[in-house]
Order: structure tokens, then C-alpha cells, then sequence
């Protein structure tokens, strides 16, 4: 039987066991006692209730597995508030007062006058903890398989602990969420593991220590303890915050890490904890794995983990969430996170107001933003200027360096626009695009690793689209009645005002390749009639799919093309290497032929889903 604590009077969680009963006392958690499948079953049913908006669910009966689970822990951004309802004052105290999180954190003295709970941002080191009770083997931890395709057993809320070689200690230390695969693939069972980190991440500036200095980088992997431990483990913070003094300030207790002479500190309150190093001669494939931008990320070459030690304490509980199209349980990790640092992005990025990464797009493959334009006051008619900088900035800094699309337009056009009033901010950008002017590529340059529509792993291009000025134009919102397409083409959709949807035959080109079919289509629309109220075309596999929703728009339009690959445009020019177009801007956004897999669910297991929300089943009226 799994005996949760009681709930602490005090502030924050110390471990997952307490966080559990605290939301078990209020009827947020509900526990399954009949055996359950980590192998798809167990992620098909955290989806399903995390759709109906469910409680956080307790696996105790796991197939094949001594270990309970827990899953849709942050399943609704009320209980996410709830977990850490004793600080967010804090934070947003610390906000207000606009004080400088670099300094604060780097130089904690100099805010002695600050709430108190600002002293716990420094770790405390202690002699041992919990985790420590008991030690078990790698196949012996739940094995869970989201997807049919995934190649083996992942621990998906991952706490990735590494320090740099050059400089030791908790003020150099990155905390992050890079998946680990547990079995399948060629990995030696109970030796290894595997560690796929996606580019720009803080723990590849320590491994590139360790290989310009010929040592294996030493990694400890946590899974559960303080919630506030996963948190800080995906917040996009600068490369010189350490993560795990974000964690302190986010639990309102200092975290207790155990020193340990010859390895890296271990995390005392964890539930697990896979110590290790990686091999500096060993690359293995890993993957496939159901990824966040709703595809298969397909096997590639990654680090190996040696593994030296698994740990666990006594009771303990493994938590997980489940990866794929989104909305998924990381939505609302994405949404708690912005709503954190919203107030902050004045202070990180100079002349942006506002930033939100699309969650319905994956979130890298499409960032809205709104910016200053006040570089020429005096102009009689605005442009993009000081927008574009802004934009610019916006893929240089942290985490939004990995966006591919960036939409930005001047604050001053429209002070009560938000980007999170998506059709608002859409319209607003096509009633004033200039496409001869405000269309910005960068290309062959560095994207992120689970995104296959550039043209290598890591490769592909960016796009900053800057609006700025007055309204140009009327939107169309009926397909005009003399439109005509070319046999290749076909069920011309009104998405949105501005926005049209046509059906393309199936992608036949090879990665890295115009597709001459969809050039042909911009010159036939030149010749045919007027498109100037449809400023947009966007040529989908199924256009009736592509405009049923903005989630699937979204999803579709900016998750399957590469700006400099797949955009294409009605009267398109080129003038000193400046690319533009006279009429609609065209997205190709058909899968193509080098893509990855877009992820389905399995059939059988959906079946076993649904007897589980069947009467006198542990899920009846939830699901």
C-alpha cells in the first residue's frame, strides 16, 4: 500500500510523497489499484485525463514493475498554482519591486531588505537523505513507452544535474529536462542509458568542457522531490543562473543536496537518482520517441550515460508525464512559466512588451511578439525598423533563440493588441503586411533538434516577420467567386479573414528543395484574378483538416515548413538578396517526404482506456 505523508503546515513541498497527499486531501488525485501497462497504456490514460481536465492520477498496481506512478501531477494550471500557492507571492513581489534576477542571484547580500525567502537560494548541504535508503538496478524501473513507435522505456520528467569541469560547484551547475531512454536501442541493460539533450541546452557548454579537456562529464539524473525541482529544471533562465537556486526560491525552503566526496551532490528529497558520467568514446542511437511538436523524433546519435549507481528512498514514487501534439501536460508547464516571467521580458529583451511561444505550434516553431517602433518619432508613416532589432534580439537570447517563425508588430499600432489573443494578432499583422519589405530570413543556421522541416538535424532557417504601420487592407472572408487553381490544387478553404487553405497532391521533392508545383501555383494566382484581400495561402495535405481549427492551423502550417525551404509568393522578387513578394505570401506546409511521422494513438490500448470510464470503473465521469 502507498502511504503518502501527511501535508506540511509550512511552506512548500521538501518531496513528492507530500505533495501527493496534499492534493489527494482535496480531491485532486486519484489512485488506480488494477494493473496497468507502462508500456502505453499508463501514457494513453494521463492524455485522456488530461484532456477532460482530470486530477492527478496514482498508478499502485504497475505490470511488471515494484515502483508506483504518478502522472497529470500538472495537469491544470490551478493545480500547478495550488503546488506552489505559498511562493507565487513572492515571485511576484520580487517582480514588482523589478529586481534584477542576475543580481539577485549572484549577489544576495546586496537585497538583505528582501522577503526572507530570497536566502533560499543557495542549496544546503547535508551528510544524507532519503534517497539513499535503498539502491535498485535500471530494469527495474518503470519502463514507460508513450508511443508505439518509441524506441524503449524514457524517464520523461528528467531533473539532469551536471556541473562545469572548469569551475565546480552549485553557482555553475545546470539543472535540466533532457529526456533519458531507459532500455531498447543497443544500450547495455543496467550500464547504460541514453541522454539526448536538444541544442542550445546548458549541459552541452559542460560536456564541451569535458571533451576539450579529455574527462568523462559526470551527470546525476533526480526523478521526483520537490515539485519545484521539475519547474526549475525546464525554466529558460540565463546560462550563469544556476536552476537549482530558482528551485529554492520557487519551494520557499532552501534544497538539501548531499555532498559526496568523489561525485557530483545528489538531490537528498529525490525519489530516484541514476548516478553516472558520460562516456566520452561512446555514441549510440536513441529514439524514436512521440516529441512536443506532435511527430516521432527518429533515432540519432547521442550520448551515453554510464550508469554507477541507482538510488531510491523508501515509498518511493516515480512521476511522469506523457510527450506529444500539443495541448499536452507541458502546455500548462509553458503557461505557469510565462505567467512567471511575463513581467520580465521588458528587462531581458530591451524594447519587447510582450512574448508568447505558441503552444498549439509546438512552442519553438512559432513565438509572437509585440515591440517598440520609435526609432524615427518623426515619420509621418511608421515601418518596421526598431521592431526588426527587437526581433533579432528575440533569436540571440536564451531559450526564444530556438524559435523559427518570430511575428512581431509595433506596440504603438495598437496598445490593447495581445499575443495571446491569437485571431486578434493575426488579423492585425495582415491588415498591414507589406510583403515586399517585411519578411526577414536567416538561413542555415542552428534549429531546434526535434525539428525535421529544416534541412539537416540541427539545421534549417528562420524568419522574422516585422509589421509595423497603418491598416492596408480589407481581409477576405469569402473565396473570391473567379478563383481558379491549378490541377495540382485543389478545396480552397476560408480559414480566417485574410487566410486561405488549398489542398496540394502529396510532397514528392527531397530535403533542401523548392517544389516547383507550388511556384507554379504563385505564377498561375498572378495571372488568374485578384488575392490582395487574402494576404496568406497556406497549402496544406488536407485543407478541410488544416481550417478546422486555430489548433490545427497552427499546428499544421508551422510545424511542417522551413521559412527559406517552403515559402514561396505571388509575384515573388529578390533585390539585393532581399526575398519578397508583390501579392499573398504562399506557406507549403504538406508533410514532406524527410519528415518525421506525426504520432496516432494505438487503436487496442484506447479500448482498454475507455473500459477504465466505463461504469464502476476508477475513471467513470472523469474521462
Amino acid at each position: 500500500r502507498i502511504i503518502c505523508a501527511p501535508e506540511r503546515s509550512h511552506v512548500g513541498y521538501p518531496n513528492l510523497s507530500q505533495g501527493l497527499a496534499s492534493l489527494e486531501s482535496r480531491g485532486e488525485l486519484v489512485r488506480i489499484s488494477q494493473e496497468v501497462d507502462p508500456s502505453l497504456e499508463i501514457g494513453a490514460i494521463q492524455r485522456r485525463v488530461y484532456q477532460a481536465q482530470g486530477p492527478a492520477l496514482l498508478f499502485t498496481n504497475v505490470k511488471d514493475c515494484k515502483f508506483p506512478m504518478a502522472g497529470n501531477i500538472f495537469g491544470t494550471l490551478q493545480r500547478t498554482r495550488f503546488i506552489f500557492r505559498d511562493t507565487l507571492k513572492t515571485i511576484e513581489h520580487l517582480v514588482k519591486l523589478k529586481v534584477d534576477p542576475i543580481a539577485l542571484l549572484k549577489r544576495p547580500w546586496k537585497f538583505a531588505g528582501m522577503p526572507k525567502a530570497l536566502w533560499n537560494i543557495m542549496p544546503r548541504k547535508v551528510s544524507t537523505g532519503p534517497v539513499l535508503a535503498k539502491q535498485t538496478t535500471v530494469t527495474k524501473l518503470p519502463q514507460l513507452k508513450s508511443w508505439p513507435q518509441d524506441g524503449g522505456g524514457y524517464i520523461t520528467l528528467p531533473q539532469v544535474y551536471t556541473e562545469s569541469i572548469e569551475k565546480q560547484g552549485f553557482g555553475h551547475s545546470n539543472l535540466g529536462m533532457y529526456r533519458v531512454q531507459l532500455s531498447g536501442g543497443n544500450y547495455k541493460p543496467d550500464e547504460e542509458v541514453g541522454l539526448h539533450y536538444q541544442i542550445h541546452r546548458g549541459i552541452g557548454y559542460h560536456h564541451a568542457q569535458a571533451i576539450q579537456a579529455d574527462v568523462p562529464l559526470k551527470v546525476n539524473v533526480f526523478v521526483g522531490g520537490p515539485p519545484a525541482m521539475t519547474i526549475a529544471a525546464i525554466m529558460p533562465l540565463p546560462e550563469e543562473l544556476p536552476e537549482i537556486s530558482f528551485a529554492g526560491v520557487l519551494a520557499g525552503h532552501r534544497i538539501n543536496m548531499i555532498s559526496q566526496p568523489t561525485g557530483l551532490p545528489i538531490l537528498a528529497e529525490a525519489d530516484f537518482c541514476l548516478t553516472g558520467f558520460i562516456d566520452p568514446e561512446r555514441q549510440l542511437p536513441e529514439g524514436p520517441f512521440g516529441d512536443h511538436l506532435g511527430y516521432y523524433s527518429l533515432a540519432h546519435d547521442f550520448p551515453v550515460l554510464k550508469v554507477e549507481k541507482v538510488y531510491h528512498r523508501q515509498n518511493a514514487v516515480w512521476p511522469f508525464t506523457t510527450v506529444g501534439r500539443p495541448p499536452q501536460e507541458d502546455t500548462v508547464f509553458g503557461t505557469f512559466i510565462q505567467e512567471l516571467t511575463a513581467s520580465l521580458v521588458p528587462t531581458v529583451f530591451t524594447g519587447v512588451h510582450e512574448v508568447h511561444a505558441v503552444d498549439a505550434s509546438g512552442v519553438h516553431p512559432l513565438l509572437l511578439a509585440i515591440g517598440s517602433e520609435r526609432y524615427v518619432p518623426y515619420a509621418e508613416e511608421r515601418e518596421p525598423q526598431e521592431i526588426i532589432t527587437c526581433g533579432l534580439l528575440l533569436l540571440g537570447t536564451s531559450q526564444t533563440s530556438l524559435s523559427k517563425y518570430v511575428i512581431i508588430c509595433a506596440k504603438e499600432d495598437n496598445p490593447s493588441l495581445s499575443t495571446h489573443d491569437i485571431p486578434a494578432f493575426f488579423k492585425h499583422i495582415l491588415e498591414r503586411a507589406d510583403w515586399k519589405r517585411d519578411l526577414h530570413f536567416i538561413t542555415r543556421t542552428t534549429m531546434d533538434t526535434l525539428d525535421y522541416s529544416g534541412i539537416n538535424l540541427n539545421q534549417g532557417s528562420k524568419l522574422v516577420l516585422a509589421v509595423a504601420g497603418a491598416k492596408q487592407k480589407e481581409l477576405g472572408k469569402k473565396i473570391p467567386p473567379d478563383l481558379s487553381l491549378p490541377n495540382n490544387f485543389k478545396r480552397p478553404t476560408v480559414f480566417a479573414p485574410g487566410i486561405l487553405v488549398i489542398q496540394g497532391q502529396p510532397h514528392e521533392k527531397g530535403r533542401d528543395e523548392h517544389d516547383q508545383t507550388v511556384e507554379e501555383l504563385g505564377v498561375f494566382l498572378e495571372q488568374s484574378g485578384d488575392l490582395s484581400k487574402f494576404p496568406l495561402i497556406v497549402v496544406a495535405d488536407d485543407s478541410e483538416f488544416t481550417a478546422k481549427s486555430w489548433e490545427n492551423f497552427l499546428w499544421v502550417t508551422f510545424t511542417r515548413s522551413d521559412p527559406a525551404t517552403d515559402i514561396y509568393g505571388v509575384g515573388p522578387f529578390t533585390h539585393c538578396k532581399h526575398w519578397g513578394c508583390r501579392g499573398s505570401l504562399i506557406i507549403d506546409a504538406r508533410l514532406k517526404t524527410y519528415h518525421a511521422p506525426p504520432l496516432e494513438d494505438d487503436s487496442e490500448v484506447e479500448k482498454r482506456v475507455d473500459a477504465l470510464g466505463a461504469p464502476g470503473g476508477p475513471l467513470h465521469g472523469i474521462i
